[in-house]
């Protein structure tokens, strides 16, 4: 079977974007009626600049209150219409993007590459402030939790959800088949902060909040460290422990295959 190609349409160019955003203030990366999105405030960005664009792809969909480091995102512009040189166009539409939002680069993007699609990896971390006391800096950026944590224990329970399994027990409202694989998944003190990576190539919903929430459980003495097999096995989501608010969740990354990273100009 001959693999898809995600070319754009006919006099069209693609654009790669990395996008970064603050989370607070948008309902999620997708369109939707009546609230703030990432992906709406970019299509207009593109439309101040007189381009006339297809609505932009990204990597991944943020829910609302989820943060973005580094979105990989695809936008096909009519050709005619992209007057503004590519190395230009990150700071032409910084122009345009509310504060909390921003174009990191820009740049053509083979016709093969698809944001989404061609995606072969996607990175999240959540951050935790565990401490005693609140701290400013860290609000709306991370988890506050009073308590102590067992570290020891959040990682060896980490340890019993990598690989492929049934990850129903930490889904919301899932209607999709829910076995996934994580490729990482690591609990690491970084500063004044407990930081949880995960890695797969893809999630389900609330999946990786859902997850810290159950390790924040571990790491409470709530639930032992064992006790994730189990809870992976049983599939009920009321088994394993609540989402984390999203206030503390970043997607952070994404990988592609060598085809979808090759140049333009190949």
């Amino acid at each position: 079977m001959t693999a898809p190609t995600y070319a754009p349409p006919s006099a069209h160019v693609r654009y790669r974007l990395t996008v970064q955003w603050d989370g607070t203030h948008f309902a999620g990366w997708q369109s939707q009626p009546n609230a703030r999105s990432v992906q709406d405030d970019l299509h207009a960005a593109f439309k101040a600049l007189g381009m006339q664009a297809f609505r932009p792809v990204a990597a991944g969909r943020t829910d609302a209150g989820v943060h973005a480091e580094a979105m990989p995102v695809h936008v096909d512009a009519l050709s005619a219409s992209a007057r503004i040189p590519a190395a230009r166009l990150a700071r032409a539409l910084n122009a345009h993007l509310p504060t909390d939002v921003a174009v990191l680069d820009a740049a053509p993007a083979p016709a093969h590459f698809h944001a989404r699609f061609s995606c072969t990896e996607r990175a999240y971390s959540y951050r935790v402030l565990n401490a005693p006391q609140r701290q400013p800096l860290w609000a709306g950026r991370a988890l506050l939790v009073h308590a102590p944590l067992d570290v020891a224990a959040m990682q060896v329970a980490a340890t019993q959800l990598l690989g492929e399994h049934d990850f129903a027990a930490f889904a919301t409202r899932e209607e999709r088949q829910t076995v996934r694989r994580l490729h990482a998944l690591e609990v690491r003190p970084v500063g004044p902060l407990l930081e949880v990576h995960v890695r797969g190539e893809s999630f389900l919903r609330h999946m990786v909040r859902g997850i810290v929430g159950t390790l924040l459980m571990v790491g409470e003495g709530r639930l032992g460290a064992s006790d994730v097999a189990g809870i992976l096995v049983g599939r009920a989501r009321s088994g394993a422990g609540p989402n984390v608010p999203p206030h503390g969740l970043y997607f952070t990354d994404a990988s592609y295959a060598p085809r979808a990273e090759a140049s333009v100009s190949e």
